[in-house]
């Protein structure tokens, strides 16, 4: 599994793509990605992620998976100390109150997601963990 280091290593270049291209990364036409900034726990410093997501009525859903690591992502952490988010989604960006989906709900987004994003079972399985799923609601206008 890739450190937080090389995390940061792979994702600096695709989240420059993703801004300078309104959301388009080469690579990742078939599996659209949001940006998600969070507030670091620990440091209190901005931390942003491309993401793959899928939608629910007016709703982004983002998977907690860390690539299919034992333990949660630093982002995931991080939205307990601080829920509120920052949401890049192509040309637009918003802040929004980040919320993890629990019970039928949960089980609910999961099947639809995996449904969208076939490996999502993989990756909770090679996690060996429930993988959280979180709500990103998509700014009113």
């Amino acid at each position: 599994m890739p450190t937080s280091e090389e995390w940061k290593r792979v994702n600096q270049p695709l989240i420059a793509e993703y801004r300078a291209n309104g959301g388009q990364c080469r690579g990742y036409e078939d599996n659209p990605l949001l940006l998600l900034t969070t507030i670091g726990a620990r440091t209190g410093q901005p931390r942003t992620t491309p993401l793959s997501y899928t939608t629910d009525g007016d709703r982004l859903i983002v998977m907690a998976a860390g690539g299919g690591a034992p333990s949660h992502p630093a982002w995931y952490r991080n939205l307990f100390a601080h829920p509120e988010v920052t949401v890049e989604l192509g040309d637009q960006t918003w802040q929004t109150r980040a919320t993890v989906a629990e019970g039928a709900e949960r089980e609910r987004l999961f099947n639809q997601h995996a449904a969208q994003k076939p490996w999502t079972p993989d990756l909770q399985s090679m996690a060996g963990r429930q993988l959280p799923v979180v709500i990103l609601p998509r700014q009113r206008h």
